[in-house]
């Protein structure tokens, strides 16, 4: 067999996306807070597009021949050059040539309410400037972090230098809860000094504002709070000391223990209950960041006087683009060299597909909304116990869409409505069996509905998982006690033994300390 250097021709076949293709999908995955900020960059980057002002059109139609260039030799770009852009479809393409999103039906976790406006239906705190959501000057700056706190306090504290220095490192140890978890002998260490001077600047550190800060643990927080109050003594002590007792109910042995009365170990609980056992979570831990929703939803009322609702994009965060014609036609009576010309060519091309791009996902935005509210009537009308299971599949079918163009509709956008502010993976969740077997129910309609039982259940009749289950399936609801349990873990509810033993905690203190007045 002789080896030696040959030419081989080949012929394969392949998909490739255009750069323009993929800038539009990117764009549809963007936020409109996003979206803002890539057309700032591409202002700056193309000078043929401008910002248009309140009333004036979109685009200006130009003459054909000052479209053509000689770069818009592919269909697709003969296609933007001549204004149907749309009919590529860009946004809806072959799924051999995507990464899959696969829908597992779970959904999204719920959206951050927005604290702003007054909203009448509903459960969450709607959000509300006026008829079209919030404005982003609505919402305050960030307060002051915890450590920005300290560093402003430590320094009247002391005039000793090596002191401040070690309370300075101390204080940038100390997590956004207000605890040291740093030991003493390890920053010694790092720091090259005595032990004892470390333990001298968190003396210091403890003297500061808020009450409780620098603490190593929850007993010393609310003991530092104690002394505070000067409610700190022996018994006092004992308590603190033995604070997983009173987790675990043993009021009567904690009494006992503490060597004090009925009226004494009363007032002692509500003392410790008015203690704040994270003190570092009144301050903020930077610049508060606001979520602006991407779609506004309203009540309207029909001509027929049906009600229905007003879908929108909020424009008030996509500025207006425009390709300033006149500046094209001055510039290229003032292009001599064929690269300049092709530069400017380049400049117009890529200005045209920015402006259909942004078009196609407005659209394509609107239409997947429009087919959720649509699906999820019920929730706008009713609330959180009538959401339906819906998957992304469903709403994909529906809209003539692929479901990775779905998935890229619905992740990181807002819709806000007369019930709040919410993520659009929100409205998709996993499905129940209903108990007449005739359906399905929401995931997020059995959470809503345990969580109004456990909310509405006697202190002296703790309803278990078992009782759920009863419960739930006379309200139509076949779940299983596992689910029950997971479903009430995901809502921060506790089993039935935490529930009774923090209302037995709860009703003691109460009862003790009416009785203490009386």
């Amino acid at each position: 067999m002789v080896l030696g250097p040959r030419l081989d021709i080949r012929q394969t076949q392949s998909l490739v996306m255009t750069p323009q293709l993929q800038q539009a999908i990117k764009l549809l995955t963007l936020s409109n807070l996003e979206v803002e900020a890539f057309i700032g960059e591409a202002l700056d980057a193309n000078p043929l597009l401008d910002m248009a002002d309140a009333g004036e059109p979109a685009d200006v139609p130009v003459n054909p021949d000052l479209r053509r260039t000689h770069l818009e030799s592919s269909p697709v770009d003969q296609l933007v050059g001549e204004g149907r852009a749309a009919e590529d479809r860009p946004l809806d393409i072959d799924p051999a040539t995507l990464d899959r999103d696969r829908d597992t039906g779970d959904g999204g976790e719920r959206a951050a309410v927005a604290d702003s406006g007054d909203w009448s239906a509903g459960g969450g705190s709607g959000a509300g400037e006026g008829d079209e959501g919030p404005g982003i000057e609505s919402h305050g700056g960030g307060e002051a972090s915890l450590a920005e706190h300290l560093h402003a306090q430590i320094g009247a504290v002391t005039r000793d230098a090596q002191l401040l220095f070690i309370a300075r490192w101390l204080i940038d140890q100390i997590d956004d809860a207000g605890y040291l978890l740093q030991p003493l002998t390890e920053a010694a260490q790092m720091l090259g000094v005595p032990v004892p001077s470390v333990e001298a600047a968190l003396a210091l550190i403890h003297t500061l504002d808020p009450t409780g800060v620098g603490a190593r643990d929850l007993g010393e927080c609310l003991a530092l709070q104690a002394k505070e109050a000067d409610r700190y003594d022996p018994c006092m002590a004992r308590l603190l000391d033995n604070l997983d007792l009173i987790g675990r109910g043993e009021l009567a042995r904690l009494r006992r223990m503490c060597g004090v009365d009925e009226d004494d170990f009363a007032d002692m609980l509500t003392e410790l209950r008015g203690y704040d056992p994270k003190p570092g979570l009144k301050f903020g831990g930077g610049v508060a960041e606001s979520i602006v929703p991407d779609i506004l939803v309203r009540s309207v009322i029909t001509a027929d006087g049906a009600s229905g609702f007003d879908i929108a994009i909020n424009q008030a965060t996509l500025p207006r683009l425009i390709v300033n014609r006149s500046y094209f036609v001055e510039m290229r009576g003032a292009c001599v060299t064929r690269d300049a010309r092709a530069w400017l060519s380049e400049r117009l091309a890529d200005a045209n597909w920015l402006l259909k791009a942004l078009d196609q996902r407005q659209k394509t935005i609107l239409k997947v909304a429009s087919e959720i509210v649509r699906q999820q009537d019920g929730f706008f009308r009713h609330g959180v116990s009538h959401l339906r299971p819906l998957t992304l599949r469903a709403v994909a079918e529906t809209v003539a869409l692929h479901e990775s163009t779905v998935s890229r509709v619905t992740s990181n956008k807002y819709l806000h409505c007369a019930r709040g502010t919410f993520e659009l993976k929100y409205f998709f969740t996993s499905g129940v069996a209903s108990s007449d077997g005739e359906g399905t129910v929401s995931a997020e309609a059995v959470k809503a509905a345990i969580r109004q039982l456990i909310d509405a259940e006697d202190a002296a009749a703790v309803l278990s998982d078992d009782t759920l289950v009863d419960l739930l399936k006379a309200r139509g609801f076949d779940l299983a006690r596992r689910t029950v349990a997971k479903y009430r873990e995901a809502i921060g509810l506790g089993s039935s033994v935490q529930r009774r033993r923090q209302k037995a905690l709860g009703r003691t203190a109460a009862g003790q300390g009416a009785g203490a007045h009386a």
